[in-house]
This record gives C-alpha cells, structure tokens and sequence, in this order.
C-alpha cells in the first residue's frame, strides 16, 4: 500500500467521513429551518474524531450489533440536548453511501494522479524510442521491424483511454444521497429535497438523481470494472517486459541493484523480473474482484444487506491494490534498462528472413502477381532455414528474384530500418495528440 492511499482507508478516516455526513446533514436541515442553528452549529462542532472516539464507538456496537447506529449514539451523547437532532430523518445508507462517495473520490484523486504521472512516463519513452528498431513479434515469431517508440506509443494511447474511461465512471460514482429508509424521502418532511441538495453541496458531491435505501450499485461495479481494465493492461505491459528480459531475447531488463540486490537464493547468475511477476500476480486479484462487484448489483426489493459485507472488502482493495501496480509499473517503465544492441542482433536471428514480406512487396512493384511472390518467398524462406544460409545469399541466387530486382535493390529491402512504414509518423502523431490531451486536463 503506497502512503498516499493508506490514509483514505484507515478506519478513522471513515468514520470521519460518517461524522462529515452526520454534520452536513444538521446543517442543512438548519438551512431550511427543520433544526435550529445553535443546534446544527453544535453537532457540526462536535463531528469530529476528536471528540467520538472509535473505542466508545465500538463499545456501544458491542452492546447494540449496528455499526451506523453506534456512531450516531456516540456524537449525539456528546452533544448535549442537541444530540436530539443528529440523524435526524436519515437511514444509515445516507450515511454510508455519501461517505463511500467521499472515501472514493480521494482514492480516485490519488489513482489519477499516478495514471497522470505513468502516461507522462510513457511520452518521455515514446518520444526517446522513436528510431530504436526491433523485432516485431507475433504469435511469439518473428513478424516485421518496429520501433520501440512505437510500442510505447500503443501503451500510451492504451493509458490515455483508461484515463478517460475513470473520468467518465467518476461522474457516475461520485454520488450520495439522503433519500431515507426506502427513498422516498418520507422521514426528512417538506424540505427534504432541498435538504439533500444542501448536503452534498456542502460536501462536494452530487445526489443521485434517485435511490432506494441504497445508491445502487452499478456505479460501483463500474468502478471495479474499470479499474480492473486498467489492471490488466499493466498486467499485459509487465508480460511483455518479462517476456523480453529472458535470456534469449535479452531487449528489457527491469533495474537490478548491482551491488546489493540478490535474484535467487541458490543462483547467484539471476536477475528476475520480479516487480514485473508482482504487478502480474496483482492484477489477477484485482479481476477477481469484478465478480462479487457485479453480484452486488442485484438487491432484493429497496436493499439487503447482502453488498454490504463485500464491498466492505472490494471497494478498499481494488484503489489500494490498482494504486499500488500503478506505482510499481511507473518505476519499472521509468527506469527500464534497454539492450539496444541485442534489439539489433535479434533482428538478425532468421539470417534476413524477418524482410520477405519486404521483398515479396518490391517484387509486387516490379510487376510480378502478389500471390506467386508470396509463395516464391515462402519457399525461398523456407530453404534459407533448411539450409541455414543468409536470406540475401538465396535470393541472390534465384533466377526469378535477381530477373526483377538487382543486387542493390535486394540490399535496400533486407534493411529493417526501410520498412518500418508509418511507424515513426504514427509515433509523432499519438506523442503530439497525448500532449495535447494533457495539456486540456490540466
């Protein structure tokens, strides 16, 4: 757990929250004249940690086995005759449900933040990596050259829609309430409208535009299932590390401390992806979490209590967890050793053949039918490996290559930096409109 997150779900940090609601709630009730000032000043100016310490709060739960019930108890025996007006109207989900709101919205500042701070990384990396040519894979084969940059670049654009996807489930999570037992409203009398208008203004929130006892829980599994994207594209990004840090390929490396970090207890020679396998590991209990999100939508008729055990659970892990391998994935980017030597030798590893469709196309623009070049290649590739021999030493020596490409020709398509087609344009394109989204949020 990173300490900006740990503070937001520390227990006292949620009863604060409640105490907030219980003191917005009194105040606006004074707004309207439900609650008289002096009493709503008092419960605001008892409202605090300070004064409803935790301990009597578990005591008195001790005694009646309702948590909301016993804070409510605990700030009103503090406040006098005035304690006759705290929770005055409102069901305990008023209470919860707006300090959730509230709890999240500082979680989501903090996971933003680190969304912000990664995408900036990854600008720095595409911009830097422009021109650094590498191995293109596919199905774990050798495709076609790329660039680095151009991966980063996919990356990117990948982190830029997750943070627009987290700005749009943030106005949809963003919400209390104070609708009373079924939502009706009936407890909070002729103003109550008005009263939960005041109360969410007062603390930066919106109301839902309707509720049962509960703020339903679609925006909740929205926000676990968003952030369970975002997971799983770290976790592809540290696949894809770990996979380039073996041995032989040997592209990436995550950071090593050369001169105190151990890899193995027994193997003294290995430095092991390890904070790479601890993002992937992560991101696999953060999708855990989608599925009690999404049983938690379905509620028997104005609510049970059936989301409120798990979410107690899934809402404080998916922000601490997401939060933490978003931190972890920021450092190992940021500080990503590049072999750029390697990335050019393992372009080498099929002797050339890694180019056919690059000649296959050149032979396509000297007239010859796509498809018979395809399969010229094809086997032309095919006793290059047999055989062992470079790919421009049995092209050279096929009658049909050299009727319609000479030998300079055949060199300029053997050149991986030649046929990287739009790549270093479409790395240009994703750094500049990346910008240019950053620079509108901020």
């Amino acid at each position: 757990m990173t300490p900006e997150m740990h503070p937001i779900f520390e227990e006292k940090n949620r009863i604060q929250k409640m105490l907030d609601v219980e003191a917005a709630l009194a105040w606006a009730q004074s707004e309207v004249g439900d609650v008289p000032k002096r009493d709503a000043q008092k419960i605001a100016s008892m409202a605090s940690t300070k004064h409803v310490k935790l301990s009597r709060i578990k005591e008195i739960e001790r005694e009646i086995k309702h948590d909301v019930a016993s804070l409510v108890r605990a700030l009103a025996e503090i406040c006098g005759p005035s304690g006759a007006y705290v929770h005055l109207g409102a069901t305990s989900y008023d209470i919860v449900d707006t300090a959730n709101a509230l709890q999240m919205k500082e979680a989501l500042t903090v996971i933003e933040k680190r969304l912000d701070e990664f995408e900036n990384v990854l600008v720095e990396k595409t911009s830097k990596h422009r021109d650094t040519v590498m191995v293109g894979r596919t199905h774990g084969q050798h495709a076609l050259p790329i660039t680095l940059g151009f991966k980063f670049a996919v990356w990117m654009r990948e982190v830029s829609r997750h943070i627009r996807r987290l700005q749009q489930c943030r106005d949809r999570l963003l919400v209390g309430k104070m609708s009373g037992a079924v939502g009706t409203q009936a407890g909070l009398g002729e103003h109550a409208q008005r009263v939960q208008e005041l109360v969410m203004q007062r603390l930066g929130i919106e109301a839902a535009e309707i509720s049962t006892q509960i703020v339903q829980r679609d925006r909740h599994a929205e926000l676990v299932s968003t952030l369970a994207g975002l997971a799983s594209s770290l976790d592809n990004f540290a696949t894809e590390i770990r996979e380039l840090q073996r041995p032989e390929i040997g592209e990436l490396f995550e950071a090593f401390e050369i001169q105190r970090q151990v890899g193995s207890s027994t193997m003294p020679q290995k430095h092991n992806p390890e904070l790479c396998e601890r993002v992937c590991g992560l991101s696999r209990i953060v999708r855990s979490l989608v599925a009690p999100a999404l049983q938690n939508v379905v509620t028997w008729h104005e609510r049970d209590l059936t989301q409120s055990s798990a979410e107690r659970f899934i809402l404080p892990e998916v922000c601490i967890l997401t939060d933490y391998i978003l931190f972890l994935m920021t450092g190992i980017v940021k500080t990503l050793r590049v072999d750029e030597k390697r990335m050019l030798q393992n372009l080498d590893v099929t002797q050339g053949r890694i180019m056919s469709e690059a000649v296959m196309m050149a032979l396509a623009r000297k007239g010859m039918s796509r498809q018979e070049a395809h399969e010229l290649l094809r086997k032309l590739s095919i006793k290059s490996e047999m055989r062992n021999k470079p790919f421009k030493e049995i092209l050279s020596a096929d009658r049909t290559v050299i009727k319609h490409l000479s030998g300079k020709e055949i060199d300029a398509a053997l050149k991986p930096e030649n046929y990287l087609g739009t790549a270093r344009e479409q790395v240009d394109r994703m750094v500049k409109l990346t910008k240019g989204e950053r620079s509108a949020r901020h």
